[in-house]
Formats: C-alpha cells, sequence, structure tokens
C-alpha cells in the first residue's frame, strides 16, 4: 500500500486504487473494507493506493467524490517524477459509483457533465456496486446526499445511466463485476438468493454495459451479525465481498485473473447468464418526457406483458419509476402524468436493469458512426453520422413515402443549436455530418412538427470506422486499388507493395496541405497483422463526411480472401474489416 502523497514505483503492470463504499462513521481503514487485498496483489506485482470515500466531509455528494477523485488521480506521480498514466481499480459499493461519476464528469447540477478527455484508468472490478441503487437506502439510510443518491430510483442513478445517448459505456473502460446473492431477503422484502442483503443482483450487474461481464458469488454486501443480522440483511456467519482475507476468495479471484488479462475470473461464482434470477428476469428504471422533451412528473408507471402488468415503485421526488425484478422480453411501459399518458414498448433484456424514457413525438435511440457500430458511444470531427430513433421525420400529404429527401422532410437536426447538413431522412434514421472544429460532450436535438428530443453525444479527437461494401460493418472492406481503382474483392485482391485506398469516416479534424485536408491525429493501420505503412489519411476528395487512407501492402502477408484490417487513431480502435490479399 502506497501512502496518500508517495511517490510510485514502477512495476509491469498498472497501480492499482481501491475506493470503498458509504461510511456511516469516519475514520475508516482500507482493511475495514478490502482486508488483504493490498497483499494479494503485492504478489500480483502490483501495488496498491486507497481513495478514501471518508477523505471528503459526509455532506459531500458522489459527484463531489467523483471530481476527487479525478483530482487524486492527476497527482499520481512514479519515483522518477512523470505522471501516473494508466491505473487498475477496484471499487466497492458506492466506491463504483464515484468512480463512473468520475468517467462522466458528473456535475451536483443534474443533467450535467463534464467528462475528462482521458480517463486514464485500463480495467475496473466492480464488487457489489449499486448501479440502479439500493432499497436499504430508503428504508435504513440517514437524510445525507449521498444516501439520497444511493436510493433506488434517483435522479441521480438515472442520469448516470443515461448521460451519454441515454447509456453509459464506462467510456469504454475494460470492467467486470462481482455481485453477491447471499442475502436473507427480509432486509429488502425481496427473496433468499437475489440480493447481497443490501443491492439486488439486477442493480449490481453490468448488463447496461455489456453482456458476460457480471459474476454471481455467494457473498454478502458486508460481514455479518450486529445491526445487518437483526435487520434481516444476512446471516450472522455471512462474508462481506469485498473483505478479502485469502488469495483464493472469490474476489480476490477475479481481481488478478481480470487485472491479468487471464479468463479464471469466468469460472468463479456463476455467470449472470446462468443465475436462475438473472437469466430471466430485468431491472426497470423510467423517466417520462414530453413531446417538447420536458421532464414530467409521474403519477404512475406501469409495465405490462402477456396480459398482466405491475405497477412500478415512485421516487420519492416522483419522477422516476423503477422495480429491481420483471421478467425479460417484450414490455408496454404506461407513464401516466396528471390527465396525460404515455406508453411505448421496448424489450427488456435478462441480467440487469435498463434506463428507459417514455416520450411521444420524436425519439433518438443511438447517434452512430455511418460506417459500422462500434464500442463505446463516441464520434469524431467531420464524422458522417447516422441518427437512428422513432418518428424522426414526420410524413407530409405530398411526400408520404418512406425515405424522404431532406428537402422534404420537417426534421433538422442541430449540434448545440446549429443545424447540421442532411443527405437522407426518413422516420427511424437521418444521415448527417458534424463539424470539423467540435470536440467534448456536446448537445444534439432532433426537432420536427411533432416536437424534439435532445441527447447528449461525446466527441473524441478520432474515433476510425470503416466503410464495408455491404453497409454492415463488417466483411470486405469498402476499398479501391490506387493503381487501377479497382474495387478489392477475391477476383481482384491486392500484391505485396500495392497502394490500397481505404474508406472510413471518424479520423477527426484536418489541416490543409498542398490542397488535401489531412487528419491532425495520424492513424495507423495493420492488414493481416502487419503494419501498413500510410502515405495520406485525411478527408476523401470530394467526398463530405468520408476519410480516405491510403496505405502500402505490406510483403509476406499469407494469401487470404479475408485479411482483418484495422485502423488505430489515438486509444480508439476501429471495426474490423477484411481485404483480398494474395
Amino acid at each position: 500500500m502506497i501512502s496518500p502523497g508517495a511517490p510510485i514505483p514502477r512495476g509491469s503492470k498498472p497501480p492499482v486504487i481501491f475506493l470503498n463504499g458509504y461510511q456511516n462513521t469516519c475514520p475508516v481503514q482500507f482493511s475495514d473494507t478490502f482486508g488483504i487485498a493490498d497483499q494479494v496483489l503485492q504478489s500480483n506485482g502490483q501495488v496498491s493506493l486507497f481513495f478514501n470515500s471518508c477523505s471528503l466531509p459526509q455532506t459531500a455528494s458522489i459527484e463531489d467524490l467523483g471530481a476527487a477523485f479525478g483530482t487524486f488521480l492527476a497527482g499520481l506521480r512514479y519515483q522518477d517524477g512523470q505522471a501516473v498514466d494508466e491505473v487498475d481499480i477496484v471499487a466497492h459499493s458506492m466506491g463504483g459509483l464515484v468512480l463512473r461519476s468520475y468517467l462522466s464528469g458528473k456535475q451536483n447540477t443534474a443533467g450535467v457533465f463534464q467528462p475528462p478527455a482521458v480517463t486514464h484508468i485500463r480495467r475496473a472490478v466492480f464488487l457489489a456496486t449499486p448501479h440502479f441503487g439500493s432499497g436499504v437506502a430508503i428504508v435504513f439510510g440517514i437524510p445525507t446526499t449521498q444516501v439520497q443518491e444511493l436510493a433506488s430510483g434517483s435522479r441521480f442513478l438515472f442520469d448516470l445511466a443515461t448521460w451519454n445517448q441515454g447509456a453509459d459505456d464506462l467510456r469504454g473502460v475494460d470492467a467486470v463485476a462481482a455481485v453477491g446473492n447471499g442475502g436473507i431477503g427480509f432486509g429488502l422484502g425481496t427473496m433468499p438468493g437475489f440480493d447481497d442483503g443490501v443491492v439486488a443482483l439486477t442493480s449490481g450487474s453490468l448488463r447496461f454495459y455489456l453482456p458476460g461481464r457480471t459474476q454471481v458469488v455467494p457473498f454478502c454486501h458486508v460481514n455479518g451479525g450486529g445491526l445487518v443480522t437483526l435487520a434481516g440483511l444476512c446471516p450472522a456467519e455471512a462474508h462481506g465481498i469485498a473483505n478479502i482475507q485469502s488469495a483464493t476468495q472469490d474476489a480476490a479471484r477475479i481481481m488478478v485473473s481480470f487485472f491479468n488479462g487471464t479468463d479464471e475470473w469466468k469460472s468463479v461464482g456463476t455467470p449472470a447468464e446462468n443465475d436462475r434470477f438473472l437469466s430471466v428476469d430485468g431491472g426497470l428504471i423510467v423517466a417520462a418526457r414530453s413531446a417538447s422533451d420536458t421532464s414530467l412528473p409521474l403519477t404512475s408507471v406501469t409495465a405490462g406483458m402477456l396480459g398482466s402488468s405491475k405497477t412500478l415503485n415512485l421516487s420519492s421526488a416522483g419522477d422516476i419509476g423503477y422495480t429491481d425484478l420483471f421478467p425479460a422480453g417484450v414490455v408496454t411501459l404506461s407513464a401516466v402524468s396528471g390527465a396525460a399518458t404515455a406508453t411505448t414498448t421496448v424489450t427488456l433484456t435478462a441480467g440487469g436493469t435498463e434506463p428507459y424514457t417514455v416520450k411521444p413525438g420524436p425519439f433518438v435511440v443511438r447517434v452512430l458512426p455511418a460506417a459500422a457500430n462500434i464500442f463505446p458511444l463516441s464520434l469524431a470531427p467531420g464524422m458522417f453520422v447516422s441518427v437512428y430513433g422513432t418518428n424522426l421525420a414526420a410524413t407530409t400529404a405530398q411526400a408520404a413515402a418512406l425515405p424522404l429527401p431532406p428537402q422534404l422532410s420537417d426534421a433538422q437536426v442541430l449540434l448545440n443549436g446549429s443545424p447540421l447538413g442532411l443527405n437522407y431522412a426518413s422516420g427511424i434514421q437521418i444521415n448527417a455530418v458534424l463539424p470539423d472544429t467540435t470536440s467534448g460532450l456536446q448537445q444534439l436535438m432532433l426537432r420536427n412538427s411533432s416536437g424534439s428530443h435532445t441527447i447528449n453525444v461525446l466527441i473524441e479527437a478520432a474515433v476510425p470506422t470503416i466503410f464495408t461494401q455491404d453497409s454492415s460493418g463488417s466483411g470486405p472492406a469498402a476499398a479501391r486499388n490506387a493503381l487501377d481503382n479497382g474495387v478489392i474483392t477475391p477476383a481482384h485482391p491486392l500484391h505485396g507493395g500495392d497502394y490500397v485506398e481505404l474508406f472510413a469516416t471518424g479520423l477527426g479534424a484536418t489541416t490543409l496541405k498542398d490542397g488535401l485536408a489531412y487528419a491532425i491525429q495520424q492513424p495507423t493501420v495493420s492488414i493481416g497483422g502487419q503494419n501498413c505503412p500510410v502515405s495520406f489519411a485525411g478527408r476523401a476528395p470530394g467526398f463530405v463526411g468520408v476519410d480516405q487512407i491510403n496505405c502500402q501492402v505490406p510483403g509476406g502477408i499469407a494469401s487470404n480472401s479475408a485479411a482483418p484490417v484495422v485502423i488505430v487513431s489515438g486509444n480508439r480502435t476501429s471495426n474490423t474489416a477484411t481485404l483480398a490479399v494474395q
């Protein structure tokens, strides 16, 4: 364990920062939550640091803790004086929300975010984090800001889950979660095996981020005994999920395996997909907005399926409906606000909680690179994008057929109030090009005669995305041989020494030189795992929003009708397409 402010020795693996959860009383020590986890990591060749939630007054919000964590991270230095550029994270309970608040740059004002340009996080292990809240915070909590934010259905949790295009992708940080099922079931009014005494499985799951990233283990939120047992949360002999006492404990094995890049963690406990609850059930957290995109107070929210329905719980503020347990499948959500009722049909995926907004009028689901659906949810300056959703472009009596030519559509797409040029418009998709000079978190509005919808979009320096010949985002790349302009196919393959013209979008901002728009951040290209030296990368001459990369095919690539081709720019990697090479 490295003392606060002390220089950090360099090693072959990143240092690990531990974040603890909510504390009723301060001060607390590392071992109070994490036991000997630092010693386990020392044996794994990693040094440990501790960001203590007690480092700020208990009146601090989770947003305040997230900002303080960012300051803590920025101040880390190696013994040679160089800044620590990458760390791994272990977060217990509320500590995971502190991490997510930092990654999103969440501010104390509701709905406001200032995400850091670079996260400096490589991998993260979440231990019993209440991503969608805890009923215990409602029943037993002290009325502090942190407890109110931890309560199921809080506006803080809904905002955090929807900050980037109505979702949270953790900025692409590689992450796994361990959730416990050792709760008795009395404290949360549920059933044995559905929670860890404090956090329901659906709340602790990372299904909102990615499938296959959640393991269920037979632990409680904290050690049993005392008030934990008297309140009916966990048995007296229960062990806390993060209180590591040996390298063979489940959380220790998951932590070490994941940080080492092995798959052993997948065999610890039970995958969420095989759990008796998470394999068939999910959770819901629901807000409602008007056609003009104003937040609506809720009278009630019901979820219906196959002729049956369930009335969701309402938050104390009356603006969020929620439940931890609902059968997965096609669900009709009905939100009542005063005399008005709005409905929408969604598909709830088993394995975790999903956030939904019930809204009439236009609704934007995603804004993706037009070339492919890539992860994480980031865009780039000058990128050709596709806006997907419902009721995007209204029809008229004169032009009732879809798709509508953009000039006949009543839809506008605006980025921070400035309209974008459209080249395609229909009820479910609109294509546009982002301006060349934009970055950070921006507001994108879709507006038409039936209303409007605004979402946040995160614009990074570059997000390379390869166009493919069938527009699927995979398979043969949209590319041609620079010598004869022939499209690359198995019948017309590339050879070592040829120059290939590869078409993409998302190379980012450009600078003019010799009449060409060169990407300021130059990418690299690999074909069949070998470097393809780039001679030009920038805007394709004569095309708006389309990028072109010219590179010389390396010799020695084995004949392959589908050699993988990948673009890397900065810390972002493109989708994988293929090129025929002989």
